[in-house]
């Protein structure tokens, strides 16, 4: 008999000690319809200004609504209205765009409404905005936010740190304008012909009614209020969340659009067209970070979706195939190339990693030379990845699905020469080389305890080139903390897109973002011309070769080393119908069906 820790135990009871019946109104007249399925880690908040996470995103994406989302069926990634009437009217020059919003749209009820209808208006979208400008709330979302330019806002925030006085959300900012009651004006300090991506499905620019902000005050982020499509019913910390129907979400009907010529959106789409939204009446997710019981979970029918674990794939998807098992048992497979990137990121003012001289590049170089992506793919990630070329990700605009570079060869006799070239030579015989002027050479890579795998794959690899690794555990909160400060020499993270264009990952080096995206501190400045020419064009050839070229320094500098681009493979049960991950939309709840109780095996 398998036996589980007790803290996987409760997990997987969580799925049956979650009450029958919760007080909303039903889809149907007969038995509700459950979606079940796991994250693996829980939501850390669900204010819309706190939010940072993949997992909060998921749930609050649909318990508020931005102003704009993605066609959930839609390949390559398209934009719709969602609270907005139609797509912003922008000006000739891309810096000032105008929202009109959906007039009759009302929050969910809650007690701070005093049993009347609130409905969201261009105020509650400004003052959502505001909020992450607000120093009190120490939003994540600052960063990008601030980097968008809406004129005078971030002038705002600094006056309210400077007069250590409450931020004035009455002032007028050029930037955020609101016209009348449904329509909002923007104002950038420089064209962004991108600038509706910010809009789109990011929980951070969705309404919020102050009222309730201001009622539950520090504890918002357990009592979230919008005018999506369902509620938070139950939140039992690091055990599960439980959604429901939002009873007075308006009128909603599927009419999502594949493109063209795709002949699984197509199909979806003629199954679902015209049901009312959501179909479904509960969302139950249990928390389960566990590879095994989570896994087990599905087999046993207890999870109608799971994303597959790496640990799991030779066994669900051999050579990339549904296994023969699960076929026979009815499991239906989709695969995806995750919008995101895991890389090494070097501190360029670090003394031994960092600097742009010919020998500091050689050494960065040889490093990235000497690692080894592909095994890190085919033995630690169970071929569920695509060897990074470079910092631009699947699935947006400016990446070349044909480059090919230096980022993912692993050359250690290239890597040796180099090193030997630019002296970093041992010169005391004791078998580990030291830098060119004599000083110790000593690698210090930032990691967690999860991360066993890939630190015996760096030392490895580091051992065969004499230099010297130590790995430095610590909790990830603290050591981004310390990367935006420029304190640690090497980090292995990811970044994920939001949405379908490469701008947040060049950012990623752009001078300007360090203490911010920009964690390698790396600040040159013909990089940073390309980065800001880019960022104002148009999509377009001109564009897609600003792009080319950025990208071109990123590799020859090279103060990130992008290791993979992780592939989701996703296996779900008949009962759940039209379920289709998506790259950048998340909250995939409203979209779907569950036909049936779930049948065991």
């Amino acid at each position: 008999m398998l036996r589980l820790a007790s803290p996987i135990r409760r997990s997987l009871l969580a799925l049956a000690l979650w009450p029958a019946a919760l007080p909303f109104a039903w889809a149907t007249d007969g038995p509700p319809k459950v979606l079940r399925y796991a994250m693996v880690s829980d939501a850390t908040t669900l204010d819309p200004a706190g939010v940072s996470d993949v997992f909060s995103q998921e749930v609050a994406g649909s318990i508020f609504e931005p102003l704009y989302r993605f066609d959930y069926l839609a390949r390559p990634a398209k934009v719709k209205p969602q609270l907005a009437v139609d797509l912003p009217e922008h000006s000739d020059d891309w810096r000032e765009y105008t929202v009109r919003l959906r007039t009759g749209v009302y929050y969910a009820d809650d007690p701070v409404f005093g049993g009347k209808p609130r409905e969201v208006v261009a105020a509650d979208v400004a003052y959502a905005i505001k909020r992450i400008f607000d120093p009190r709330w120490k939003s994540p979302q600052l960063p990008t936010f601030a980097a968008i330019g809406l004129t005078g806002l971030n002038e705002l925030r600094q006056r309210a740190l400077d007069q250590r006085k409450p931020f004035d959300y009455g002032a007028a900012v050029e930037g955020l304008k609101i016209v009348d009651r449904y329509t909002l004006r923007f104002r950038l300090d420089k064209p962004d012909p991108r600038f509706v991506f910010n809009l789109t499905g990011i929980v951070a620019a969705a309404p919020v009614a102050r009222e309730v902000v201001e009622h539950y005050g520090d504890t918002v982020g357990d009592h979230p209020v919008g005018s999506g499509p369902f509620v938070l019913a139950e939140w039992r910390k690091g055990s599960q969340i439980v959604l429901a129907r939002n009873p007075g979400y308006r009128e909603h009907r599927y009419d999502e659009e594949p493109t063209p010529g795709d002949a699984e959106g197509e199909a979806i789409a003629q199954a679902l067209r015209g049901r009312k939204l959501p179909m479904i009446d509960r969302v139950e997710i249990a928390i389960i970070d566990e590879d095994q019981p989570r896994w087990l979970s599905f087999l046993q029918r207890d999870l109608d979706v799971i994303t597959v674990p790496a640990t799991y794939a030779p066994v669900a998807v051999p050579g990339g195939k549904l296994a023969p098992g699960l076929q026979r048992q009815g499991a239906r497979m989709q695969r995806l190339a995750r919008p995101d990137v895991v890389y090494t990121v070097f501190n360029m003012d670090d003394p031994v990693v960092g600097g742009y001289g010919p020998s500091q590049v050689a050494l960065r170089r040889a490093i990235g030379l000497g690692y080894d992506n592909d095994e890190e793919v085919r033995t630690i990630r169970r071929s569920m990845g695509l060897p990074a070329q470079s910092m631009v990700v699947p699935s947006t605009f400016g990446y070349d699905p044909a480059l090919k570079t230096e980022m993912s060869t692993y050359d250690p006799a290239r890597a040796n020469a180099l090193l030997d070239l630019y002296g970093f030579v041992d010169r005391d015989g004791d078998g580990w080389r030291e830098r060119p002027d004599g000083s110790s050479l000593r690698l210090q890579y930032h990691t967690d305890k999860t991360l066993r795998q890939f630190n015996e794959l760096w030392k490895r690899r580091m051992d065969a080139l004499h230099l010297r690794i130590e790995f430095l555990a610590g909790q990830w909160s603290e050591q981004n903390k310390a990367a935006r400060a420029g304190k640690l020499m090497l980090w292995f993270l990811s970044w994920n897109a939001d949405a379908p264009d490469a701008d947040p990952f060049l950012r990623l080096g752009y001078g300007p973002a360090i203490g911010g995206d920009n964690l390698s501190r790396f600040n040159l400045p013909a990089f940073n011309t390309l980065y800001e020419r880019q960022s104002e064009l148009p999509d377009g050839p001109e564009r897609q070769a600003t792009i080319a070229e950025a990208n071109r320094l990123l590799l020859a500098y090279l103060p990130m080393k992008a290791h993979v681009h992780r592939l989701q493979v996703a296996l779900h049960w008949p009962r759940l119908q039209g379920y289709r991950p998506h790259p950048f939309l998340r909250p995939f709840h409203a979209f779907v069906d569950v036909a049936g109780p779930s049948e065991k095996p």
